[in-house]
């Protein structure tokens, strides 16, 4: 008899939210969805709950827990709404799939480690900001992390055994983004909707500036220190412009694991989801004859700033990860908003980082702290560009 994994969706309303659920929808007999969250789409979080049959919907905002409850009456699904749910339905789980965007989505996950359970992790801010907390967290309590970041899941996916005892570095690729062939002059020029434009995939506003920036790999950057242990002089960025072969893993003898695979956020989902299995997909498969050429060079952190003060960021240790995170959010929001150019969001955050308290927040209270003192200071920045 086939035991169904229960499964909550935290952030079942954006890209990584909805891949999960053409994924599990499609094999209801494996799969359980027992709780679906959104940040404030009431509509679409109660036709998810309703379609998937979900005991428990939470909105993130309090204010829209009454349209919640408007949105699903007459159905069996409990409407709740504020962090507290959040956190209560993310221990309630086999399987937590952590897609909410942001440092909105540190407490529901750092919830579901303490409860001892496994967590397929999307959200690349909560281990940027808060690794050695969350990694102490599921370590105590023998909970899994599952990266689901394409780049962290191929690395998962080559070690095999999920010990780097034998490897002498971690290979990150990156597609480049939009950017990728154009001077600092042009980039400085480009627009929100420009930025947005992903040449390989299909993703959120804020993940595609950050592609854009590059600095998703530096986010990426920093997660893979403290999903694989290894430090930053390990761990290197290679451009693959064909985003066909997801990272790669060298090892000590000479050897290098490379997991491929198209680009398709649901083939590390679908890992994710059934691990320590595999699941059957209806995901195109790869052409390699069609793809013909794989290309790689590397990155140019002068162009892309973000780049180096990520990998300063990591290398300074303390609260400087968490400080660089919360200022791109606050700096890539106000570039998506048209307050500032793209050229002034690495701008930004480099400002923040080099005005601030460097030491080790010890608690997610603390954490939030330093996250709320830098989105100040980064506002402060914007207000004045923008002016």
């Amino acid at each position: 008899m086939v035991v169904s994994k229960r499964i909550a969706i935290l952030g079942a309303t954006g890209s990584v939210g909805s891949s999960t659920l053409d994924l599990v929808e499609a094999d209801r007999d494996a799969f359980h969805v027992v709780a679906v969250t959104a940040a404030s789409n009431v509509d679409k979080l109660a036709q998810i709950a309703r379609r998937t049959g979900a005991k428990r919907a939470v909105i993130a905002d309090p204010a829209l827990k009454a349209a919640l409850e408007t949105a699903l009456e007459g159905s069996d699904c409990s409407a709740e709404a504020g962090e507290a749910a959040l956190c209560d339905v993310a221990r309630d789980a086999d399987l937590v799939m952590g897609a909410i965007v942001g440092t909105a989505g540190l407490r529901p996950v750092m919830a579901a480690l303490e409860a001892g359970v496994t967590v397929g992790l999307a959200n690349k801010e909560s281990l940027v900001s808060a690794g050695e907390l969350m990694m102490g967290a599921a370590k105590r309590a023998g909970a899994t992390i599952l990266p689901v970041d394409s780049e962290h899941n191929a690395i998962f996916q080559c070690l095999g055994d999920g010990h780097c005892d034998h490897v002498e570095r971690l290979i990150l690729t990156a597609s480049g983004g939009p950017f990728r062939t154009l001077s600092a002059a042009e980039m400085a020029v480009k627009t929100p909707a420009q930025a947005v434009a992903h040449p390989n995939w299909s993703m959120g506003a804020k993940i595609s500036v950050d592609s854009a920036t590059m600095m998703n790999k530096g986010l990426e950057l920093i997660e893979a220190h403290h999903l694989f242990g290894l430090p930053s002089q390990q761990i290197d960025i290679v451009v693959h412009p064909q985003s066909v072969v997801h990272s790669c893993v060298e090892y000590k003898d000479g050897s290098i694991l490379a997991q491929m695979g198209p680009s398709d956020m649901r083939v590390p989902i679908a890992h994710c989801l059934a691990w320590p299995g595999r699941m059957e997909t209806r995901i195109e498969r790869l052409d390699l004859p069609t793809i013909a050429r794989l290309d790689f060079e590397a990155p140019d952190p002068v162009r892309f700033p973000a780049l180096r003060l990520a990998r300063e960021a990591l290398e300074a240790g303390g609260s400087a990860a968490a400080r660089m995170n919360a200022a791109n959010e606050v700096a890539v929001a106000a570039f998506l908003d048209h307050r500032i150019g793209f050229a002034d969001i690495a701008a930004t955050v480099e400002a923040v980082m080099a005005d601030g308290d460097n030491a080790l927040p010890g608690s997610i209270e603390e954490l939030l702290e330093v996250d709320a003192r830098a989105r100040a200071l980064a506002a402060e920045r914007v207000g004045r560009v923008a002016a």
